[in-house]
């Protein structure tokens, strides 16, 4: 298959097997979806579902935040790790949402960026899934599938965007990262397929015998052709 072809069959099956995917963080509005993305660095989708509900009981608004301390928000969300850091920019950003946005939150990708502990991959979501602005928010999951699919050289998370962005129709985006993030959890795995396993793996690369291996966090990748799964070279860039 050309990478157009393998790109075009990506789309079909997801589209089957996901028609409707839902946002996988537990929000209400554009600010607790905010949180919850933020909490959901380096943590699981289902920590944080299960960590939210109380935090979002207390406080569910920028205001409200503010009247919790640092210390109340970081015993909170301590079993989402990171409890410390994610404390303070969650009292941070609450203030600057009050002080500069009257309580709103900002609708561009830029302005969204420059708050606290807000990344470029937790500002695209916000963007793709609370504004329905075209976005292709690149985690662990789909980094690892666009390399094992050969959509993508798996160098860095932002030529995986580039690629990505490159290769699929803007009209597809906000649904197809949620349904690689879908796929990716539940048949291509980190450890339950190394390239030769689930179905869409091998359906665009039925002759791959070798396993396509990199490491788990897209900071240190082990490139290896998507055809043969030979390792091409060793390359390592911070995100």
């Amino acid at each position: 298959m050309t990478k157009k072809e393998r790109a075009a069959h990506v789309l079909e099956r997801l589209n089957q097997l996901y028609p409707e995917p839902a946002v996988p963080l537990d929000h209400t509005d554009t600010y607790t979806l905010l949180i919850a993305v933020l909490l959901s660095a380096q943590c699981t989708d289902k920590r944080v579902n299960l960590t939210t509900p109380f935090l979002f009981s207390k406080a569910s608004t920028p205001r409200d935040m503010l009247k919790l301390s640092i210390e109340e928000i970081q015993s909170i969300i301590r079993p989402c790790g990171l409890s410390p850091q994610k404390a303070k920019a969650i009292s941070g950003l609450s203030r600057i949402l009050v002080e500069k946005y009257a309580g709103g939150v900002p609708r561009t990708l830029e302005e969204l960026e420059e708050l606290p502990g807000v990344g470029h991959k937790t500002a695209q979501v916000v963007m793709a899934q609370a504004y329905g602005v075209p976005s292709f928010p690149v985690d662990t999951h789909i980094h690892r599938l666009a390399h094992r699919w050969g959509l993508s050289d798996g160098r860095s998370v932002e030529q995986t965007e580039r690629d990505l962005k490159s290769t699929f129709p803007e009209s597809t985006w906000n649904k197809l990262h949620l349904q690689i993030i879908y796929y990716g959890r539940e048949h291509c795995t980190a450890r339950g397929c190394d390239g030769t396993v689930c179905e869409i793996c091998t359906t665009l690369f039925p002759r791959r015998r070798l396993p396509i291996k990199k490491a788990s966090h897209p900071t240190k990748v082990v490139k290896r052709n998507a055809q043969t799964g030979k390792i091409a070279r060793k390359t390592s860039k911070k995100s």
